[in-house]
């Protein structure tokens, strides 16, 4: 479905957003709808990076990474990193 809305820009922001779609093949309105979405979807991606930063994932994360790579160095100590550990 598809609404239509009155919006206002400055000239300088709609003439980039015009020069925008017309180099990537698109109408303006397809465009803005993309623009709008990618900045909804970065929006909700840094809100919920946050929210992992908050809940001390990124710490468990870092500890498992560091994990990982301890058993690949074992691995290579022991059986020449071919996996046989895995």
């Amino acid at each position: 479905m598809t609404a239509k809305v009155t919006l206002s820009f400055s000239d300088e922001t709609i003439e980039e957003a015009r020069r925008y779609a017309k180099r990537e093949g698109m109408s303006l309105s397809a465009w803005m709808d993309q623009a709008a979405r990618e900045k909804a979807v970065r929006e909700l991606f840094t809100a919920h990076a946050a929210a992992v930063g908050r809940a001390g994932a990124a710490e468990l994360e870092a500890a498992a990474l560091a994990d990982e790579r301890e058993a690949a160095m074992v691995d290579e100590a022991l059986f020449g990193g071919d996996g046989r550990a895995a």
